[in-house]
């Protein structure tokens, strides 16, 4: 049985990445002669934009980013309808 190569894992594994999200906990602690000199305590949110607003990361990055895309103004008027849209008593 000869080993095989799947060329999409990396994609695959990158989809479930950024659709599911990961998170790493890390603790490292550097010695020189048994003398501890760094800890390092490191936690990180892996995940694509929604899955991070979907949980509560980023909210306030991602409500200024579209601030700054599309200003509130625009973001709150409702289209106006006009007369030819109305087709609701239209028969």
């Amino acid at each position: 049985m000869e080993p095989s190569r799947d060329d999409d894992a990396v994609v695959d594994l990158l989809d479930v990445i950024l659709r599911d999200g990961v998170i790493l906990q890390a603790d490292v602690i550097v010695t020189v002669a048994d003398v501890p000199l760094v800890g390092i305590n490191l936690r990180a949110a892996i995940a694509g934009m929604a899955t991070m607003t979907d949980y509560g990361y980023f909210e306030e990055w991602d409500d200024e980013a579209r601030r700054r895309v599309v200003p509130d103004d625009e973001r709150t008027e409702q289209p106006s309808a006009t007369l030819g849209d109305d087709r609701r008593g239209a028969r």
